[in-house]
């Protein structure tokens, strides 16, 4: 991989960010990113939605016993924690191998003037 050319400040024309936005290559980039943050926000905050009127309009049903002393309420808000993490882990994977591949032939196309 070659390194970018070392420019002095002020000698270079910035890229044409304008002509990039509107390039395939960024429409491709911005819909692979779309299609699959938008959904799972979505999804995401419907699930939370649905946790919090359970817990004000659903009180005999959250307070039930699943295991001992836990019952639904504790195990929904658990979940609430774990589907962070797994949504946060699923969008790294997505980004590393569909949104990063993309951003950075972008970026070299830029750097190398092209």
């Amino acid at each position: 991989m070659s390194a970018a050319p070392i420019l002095e400040p002020g000698t270079h024309e910035p890229p044409d960010y304008q002509q990039v936005q509107s390039s395939a290559e960024f429409d491709e980039l911005r819909r692979a990113h779309r299609s699959f943050a938008f959904p799972l926000t979505v999804a995401f905050v419907l699930w939370y939605l649905v946790y919090v009127v359970l817990s004000s309009y659903a009180g005999g049903f959250m307070a039930t016993k699943v295991v001992g002393h836990l019952n639904v309420a504790f195990v929904l808000g658990l979940a609430q924690f774990v589907t962070t993490f797994l949504i946060a882990w699923w969008y790294s994977r997505h980004a590393a191998r569909k949104l990063d591949p993309r951003a950075e032939a972008i970026k070299s196309r830029l750097e190398d003037g092209a």
